[in-house]
């Protein structure tokens, strides 16, 4: 791994994009119609690497602040700032993650040798990835899980009132399907016990984040029949040791860590504390999806199915064939 991180001058280049979604994508904080992206580029004059981020206002990020702290670090990068320094040069968040894939990318087209090989893992294979139902009035989602009944996992918006109605209508349009259900922090203390009793009756794998971060207190101990998943708690690694014994699981984003490299280390400290993983992603193309996949090859539950949800994806994107995704090709990343 060491070649990656000799200090050469390196120019950078960032950008916002715009992608359309196919209809809308509705979680419990709201609906959005579009994926708005910020991809860096980084250069030595030979070779060239991307990373591509998602701006989470959840987070207090925009696209401007996430583009300006990029920005921040063209001199840095100049003056031969590291992927190494650069974990202590930026918080974990989406800025650090599309620089930190920059640099592997850049890593593996210098060396002409992939990612994986870089960072002393096995060849990454096909994986199952979930495929997200939006929340929606149940009718709505029933009508959405029918037309993806034949995927082998749905993951299911709820978290708002109702919920007991929506996942029982999902069930009954996708039989066969094992289901994920993602709250979004939208249950409280008061619904809690009849949400998860509904999800219980619909044979549901697993819960995302029911309650919000600041309350998630309350389910240190609780006696529960579905695992439950750390979202919008879990971040990096400084993060975990206080989901233990509240979460069975951490959902993994690399928007969250900050990129790839803390993103592995995290999977490598939640297995240690006994925490499953799921690989997520947010809604965005099939570059943010790529390093990703790495992770997902450690991962119990995967989601990442960004570019399934757009309009159209990005040239050399990831091929998903039923529910499976393929590892990346060299044109995409990595």
């Amino acid at each position: 791994m060491a070649p990656m991180d000799i200090p050469s001058p390196l120019t950078l280049s960032v950008n916002a994009e715009t992608w359309p979604i196919q209809g809308s994508f509705a979680i419990s904080r709201g609906a959005k119609t579009e994926a708005v992206v910020v991809v860096a580029e980084l250069g030595d004059g030979k070779a060239g690497g991307r990373g591509e981020c998602v701006p989470y206002a959840r987070y207090g990020e925009s696209v401007a602040s996430v583009v300006a702290a990029i920005e921040a670090m063209r001199e840095p990068l100049a003056g031969g700032l590291t992927r190494e320094a650069l974990q202590a040069a930026m918080p974990p968040g989406a800025a650090r993650n599309a620089l930190d894939c920059a640099f592997w990318d850049l890593a593996a087209k210098r060396g002409r040798q992939p990612v994986h090989a870089l960072a002393g893992l096995p060849a990454p294979h096909a994986l199952t990835t979930a495929f997200t139902i939006s929340l929606a009035a149940p009718a709505d989602m029933a009508r959405a899980a029918a037309k993806a009944a034949g995927r082998a996992l749905l993951k299911v918006k709820l978290g708002r009132e109702g919920d007991g109605e929506r996942i029982a209508a999902v069930r009954a349009a996708a039989p066969g399907a094992a289901l994920i259900v993602d709250a979004n922090e939208g249950w409280d203390m008061g619904n809690l016990a009849a949400n998860l009793a509904a999800c219980a009756e619909a044979g549901v794998v697993l819960i995302e984040q029911p309650l919000p971060e600041h309350e998630d207190a309350a389910l240190a101990g609780m006696s529960r029949a579905i695992p439950i998943c750390a979202d919008e708690s879990a971040h990096d690694r400084a993060s975990l040791a206080a989901l233990v014994g509240k979460y069975d699981a951490v959902n993994i984003k690399l928007d969250k860590a900050g990129g790839l490299t803390e993103a592995l280390a995290m999977a490598r400290d939640a297995e240690r504390l006994g925490l499953r993983i799921m690989a997520g992603c947010m809604v965005a193309t099939s570059l943010a999806m790529a390093p990703a996949m790495l992770v997902a090859q450690r991962a119990q539950f995967v989601d990442l199915d960004g570019p399934l949800l757009l309009a159209r994806d990005r040239p050399h994107g990831l091929i998903y064939r039923d529910s499976l995704v393929e590892p990346p090709s060299p044109a995409l990343w990595g």
